[in-house]
């Protein structure tokens, strides 16, 4: 029978795991690192060396320096779609919030049925932002459109609403919401199913009410989750080209041209390579900043809802009464 001493000198003797290996963890990494660099690095360096340049597609390609930052800091036409871009990632970021959020908390009530309602909800996600207008489109066409002869047969007056300067944007992030709120519905879902149940038990054991839990547990609990979703959707929204180009073309006039839509027009159609690098260098910058400021306002809320673990009981409790 072998000792507890004769235990520990074989122990010592036995080799450690970690020196069996020298080889070092940054070689597991390096083929990842390598991929990214290359499908996401160089494209960007490219895109910020040719900016520095005039470059028509041709033999003209001479070194202009700050010229196109200057010009396209200047111009007009780049501060519109930049405008009419956060107004559209305003509004679809809105209606997805509120609709994946309001979704997620129906689901989590229900018994049956759960799992045919969450693949009915993620259904849109499997489709690309071009069939996505295409498809609608077709639906909102005045004269062959199905919602339109909808809104006849209900007695209303159908409008082109893609055609309308006024309601092309709305209707294009109302599209965009109709295609993504399911992600956002499926985030909030798995988040409201992983919450803790012990402080809503202890909650409805002292008489606070569904909408006092709502308020003083489910979203407090939720707001680091919800500016996760909040940050991803909004970068995604930033992005805006495929239902644009699908829908409307950037029209009817400029009303729905965003910065994607231009900088795509001024390097295909305008034959402005280095020009359209500018914008989207420029565009780039600030959507990092915006990101930013995203995960600074999911930090200041996941302090807050740290800070505030005991507090939701007694709120809830306070809220009902």
């Amino acid at each position: 029978m072998t000792t507890l001493a004769e235990t520990a000198v074989l122990a010592a003797e036995r080799p450690h795991p970690s020196s069996q290996s020298d080889t070092p963890t940054w070689r597991f990494t390096a083929p990842l690192v390598a991929v990214l660099a290359a499908t996401t690095v160089v494209p960007i360096g490219y895109a910020v060396y040719l900016s520095f340049f005039d470059w028509n597609w041709g033999s003209r390609f001479r070194f202009v320096g700050l010229h196109n930052y200057a010009v396209t800091l200047t111009n007009a036409e780049f501060w519109g779609p930049i405008g009419r871009t956060a107004s559209f990632t305003a509004m679809a970021l809105a209606i997805e919030l509120v609709a994946g959020l309001a979704l997620a908390l129906a689901v989590d009530r229900l018994t049956r049925g759960i799992g045919w309602l969450r693949t009915l909800f993620i259904l849109p996600l499997m489709m690309s932002g071009i069939v996505v207008s295409i498809v609608w489109k077709v639906m909102l066409d005045p004269t062959l459109g199905v919602v339109p002869w909808f809104l006849q047969h209900l007695g209303l007056s159908a409008v082109n609403l893609l055609g309308n300067p006024s309601t092309a944007l709305p209707t294009l992030a109302f599209l965009d919401a109709w295609w993504q709120s399911g992600f956002v519905f499926i985030i909030l879902y798995a988040g409201i199913q992983s919450l803790p149940k012990e402080p809503f038990e202890a909650a409805e054991v002292d008489g606070a009410g569904y909408w006092s839990r709502f308020r003083y547990l489910t979203l407090p609990l939720l707001l680091p989750l919800i500016a996760v979703v909040a940050a991803v959707r909004a970068v995604d929204c930033f992005k805006l080209f495929d239902l644009v180009f699908g829908a409307t073309n950037g029209g009817p006039g400029t009303a729905t041209q965003s910065l994607q839509m231009l900088a795509y027009r001024t390097a295909f159609k305008g034959h402005q390579m280095s020009a359209s690098m500018t914008m989207l260098v420029v565009y780039t910058l600030f959507v990092m900043i915006a990101v930013t400021v995203a995960l600074g306002l999911r930090r200041v809320a996941g302090r807050r809802a740290g800070a505030g673990g005991a507090g939701p009981q007694s709120g809830a409790s306070a809220g009902e009464a």
